[in-house]
């Protein structure tokens, strides 16, 4: 009512009609009608007051209703308006209506009777949350371009946006996946960045920080949780599809996308970090914020002294995985095989693989560490967990058979030495049973059936074994007038001359 009192008051002052329409607050048609209306009801006299909007709105009357017609729906509204509730699309509802009840009508007749049926609702109200300096941070993923992976394909990156929820500084790092291990990695550097902790993280319930997502008991992946003990913040998860409870990163992840992606080139994910790194700085810190109304570096200033400090040591943060133990005393992570007792095989471990080292625990108790492997295929073993015969085979190598040949005498260690150093066959087994023999015969028969068996040129087990079942060890190798004494017809008897002359007589 206020614009007609105000074209009444024009035309107390004698202002045309032709003016008044100028001013842009009625058509002349209708404002002759207001003059005709206001000539009856003495409105025009100056000796009197304006009337107030009420006697003007009863003087104009119930306005008219624009004429509309009934919708084809109209029909199928509750049933609509229940679908509605069930969070069902209009595209959804078209293809019911189409299938189940003959409807022959457009997806606009949909449109408009869904935009209706929500027009009658009382729309829901929302609190922004407000948050003290240092109190709570919004961490979120968001896509990124398309870049060249060093494995030759063209993939996906990932946005990491860490935002402060007071200072709305943030820090943004683009990565390949969304792994445990990545989220982890992240969260490191952005603390790092920030050169603090918040208190809180609210994070939604992706599968990198939340195992079950629930609005009430939702459990976190045990890794995420040693991270947040070891860096002293709470995890706050968001209720399940329920985003805008981290609006403050969700506005983030979007001004990343429209502020910083567009227009830009980058060669490789390095630069695509440092880019982003330095436009977090010299443009979206120093921008005024369209909430705060003032610059996200200037509040951080102020948030600064009211986080808290790194750890003195940084936590050592890993990954959590079950593990199996196969026949060959091994368990596989991310192509790496590790060790495990043998005693083990076939139960389940779990798995803690940090940067730099591997750590298997059989019901909470540590059962083997490894140092990390980085090459695919690598082995990485320790020598105890092995089964017996398995750690006597790779224990009794070539040095050890040198030095335990020494230990038994000059010819045996002679002997070992030229059954290791052929060339054609290796005969490192051959050597092993050598040394075996002592347990069998002693090591005092041992060096003499090997001193036998190089008299006769003969440096073989098989050689040293016959001469101690058959007992030459026992017997001189060489009388004083140089005869050989021997059983007769004994393999292993014959004299240095029938060795050398094959016509000579032999016993």
């Amino acid at each position: 009512m206020f614009q007609y009192r105000t074209v009444l008051a024009q035309l107390r002052r004698g202002a045309s009609e032709r003016e008044i329409a100028r001013g842009h607050y009625m058509g002349r048609a209708k404002l002759a009608a207001l003059r005709k209306l206001a000539d009856e009801r003495g409105w025009l006299d100056t000796g009197t007051p304006l009337p107030e909007d009420a006697q003007i709105a009863a003087a104009l009357g119930e306005p008219k209703q624009a004429s509309s017609t009934i919708s084809t729906l109209e029909d199928h509204r509750e049933r609509i308006a229940g679908w509605l509730d069930q969070g069902v699309n209009g595209a959804t509802i078209l293809a019911a209506l189409r299938r189940n009840h003959g409807y022959q009508g457009s997806y606009s007749s949909v449109y408009r009777m869904v935009v209706s049926i929500r027009g009658e609702r009382t729309p829901d109200a929302t609190v922004p949350l407000s948050f003290a300096p240092g109190e709570a941070a919004q961490v979120d993923f968001g896509a990124g371009p398309m870049l060249m992976h060093p494995a030759g394909a063209l993939r996906r990156t990932w946005a990491f946006v860490m935002t402060l929820c007071f200072s709305r500084h943030q820090y943004v790092e683009f990565v390949w996946d969304q792994t445990v291990a990545t989220w982890l990695g992240c969260h490191r550097r952005a603390f790092e960045w920030f050169a603090a902790v918040p208190r809180r993280l609210i994070i939604d319930n992706a599968k990198c920080a939340i195992v079950k997502a629930c609005i009430y008991d939702p459990v976190v992946q045990r890794a995420y949780a040693e991270c947040a003990e070891g860096y002293g913040f709470r995890i706050e998860p968001c209720p399940p599809h329920d985003p805008q409870k981290k609006g403050i990163v969700e506005s983030g992840v979007k001004y990343l996308k429209g502020s910083f992606l567009p227009l830009r080139q980058f060669r490789d994910l390095a630069d695509l970090n440092a880019q982003a790194l330095g436009w977090v700085m010299q443009e979206a810190g120093v921008r005024v914020h369209g909430t705060t109304r003032q610059e996200p570096l200037a509040l951080f200033e102020l948030e600064r002294t009211q986080l808290q400090a790194l750890p003195p040591v940084a936590p050592q943060l890993g990954t959590w995985h079950k593990v199996s133990v196969h026949r060959d005393c091994h368990v596989a992570h991310e192509r790496v095989l590790y060790s495990a007792p043998f005693t083990l095989v076939g139960k389940t471990l779990w798995m803690r693989a940090t940067d730099t080292t591997v750590f298997l625990y059989q019901d909470c108790q540590l059962v083997a560490t490894h140092g990390r492997g980085r090459r695919p295929g690598e082995r990485i073993s320790v020598r105890d967990h092995l089964p017996p015969a398995a750690q006597q085979f790779f224990a009794h190598d070539r040095a050890w058979c040198l030095q335990q040949a020494r230990e038994v005498g000059a010819a045996c260690a002679e002997l070992i030495e030229r059954l290791l150093a052929d060339h054609i066959l290796e005969r490192l087994r051959a050597a092993q049973g050598v040394l075996r023999l002592r347990d069998r015969f002693g090591a005092v028969r041992v060096e003499a059936a090997c001193a036998r068996a190089l008299f006769h040129a003969s440096p073989y087990y098989r050689t040293v074994k016959t001469i101690l079942v058959s007992g030459f060890d026992q017997q001189p190798l060489a009388g004083a007038d140089g005869a050989h004494a021997h059983a007769p017809g004994a393999r292993f008897a014959r004299t240095a001359q029938s060795l050398f002359n094959p016509d000579a007589p032999r016993h």
